[in-house]
């Protein structure tokens, strides 16, 4: 099924930044009960976290748990955003792409990453372009068309509660003076009620946010709390 209408209708209001509740900090016992409580307390787009231990220093979930994410979600509209952290991420887009609404792959991970993208949208998904820290945005430049949105790594990618790198909103601001308008930025990495709203304010739409959710007494209050100062 075509994702991408859905998500580029529902998910470019630049004037209402959401809040993706990345799943890999969730109690995985309770898994559905806290997707479920996320969804009435106004979530609508989770983030999957794929590591393999070889892109990244640490190996996380398969195309199984981003299936049974989905299988929570979307029976109240919500929506499902695959963060492929692995190496030769081309090998695993048809296992993860029926679970998925959006997938981005890193521009580091592949040297044919502009081919991934197209075999994304293919596959019936959103295209987004991740770019990790070090990586400058004359790379996302030369690829303007090939991808949906941005992951603009706002930590060095491998674990959660890690700090928010203090230049990411510029290098944000960056990318949207350069980016069409359609196109939408996702920051990924220390987001909290301390770094949103700069990560905001500077052209985000997208704000991925594992521990300052799910390592929380309340992951529902946490959300909501980083909704509303989202906007």
């Amino acid at each position: 099924m075509d994702h991408v209408g859905t998500l580029v209708d529902a998910m470019t209001r630049p004037d209402r930044p959401l809040v993706l509740p990345s799943v890999m900090s969730a109690d995985m016992t309770a898994l559905g009960s806290q997707l479920g409580e996320l969804g009435v307390a106004g979530a609508r787009v989770f983030h999957v976290d794929v590591m393999d231990g070889h892109f990244v220093p640490n190996l996380t979930v398969g195309p199984d748990f981003a299936a049974a994410v989905a299988r929570s979600v979307v029976p109240f509209g919500g929506l499902v955003d695959v963060h492929l952290m692995v190496e030769r991420p081309g090998y695993l887009l048809e296992a993860f792409a029926p679970h998925a609404d959006a997938i981005s792959v890193h521009a580091e991970a592949d040297p044919h990453v502009h081919r991934l993208l197209g075999e994304i949208r293919r596959l019936g998904c959103a295209a987004g372009l991740a770019i990790n820290p070090g990586t400058p945005i004359d790379f996302v430049t030369e690829l303007i068309g090939s991808f949906d949105y941005v992951n603009c790594m706002s930590v060095n990618p491998g674990f959660a509660g890690q700090s928010f790198i203090p230049t990411t909103p510029d290098k944000v601001a960056r990318l949207r003076a350069v980016l069409p308008d359609d196109v939408w930025i996702e920051v990924d990495g220390g987001i909290g009620l301390g770094t949103l709203r700069d990560a905001r304010d500077a052209g985000g739409q997208w704000m991925v946010s594992a521990s300052a959710i799910f390592g929380t007494d309340d992951p529902v209050a946490a959300y909501g709390a980083l909704a509303e100062l989202a906007g």
